[in-house]
């Protein structure tokens, strides 16, 4: 006999999380390390690059930090 979580056996299926689609839109030249660095912790590598993101309090802190280099929807 398996033994099962009372939650996903009730529901059957997980919950749709909610996404954050960003792009990088200026270049990360001539910008502060700490800049840099958190464009490289969101997966961003190039100019138009996008990457989908959970929508957690903590990526919306990495995206205010560089906000003015992105496009956020």
């Amino acid at each position: 006999m398996a033994v099962t979580d009372k939650k996903t056996a009730k529901t059957g299926e997980a919950a749709p999380a909610r996404t954050v689609r960003i792009q990088l839109v200026r270049s990360l030249i001539g910008y502060p390390r700490e800049q840099r660095e958190v464009a490289r912790g969101l997966g961003l590598r190039k100019v138009r690059s996008v990457v989908v993101r959970p929508d957690t309090p903590q990526i919306r802190g990495m995206i205010r930090k560089i906000v003015h280099l992105l496009d956020v929807e």
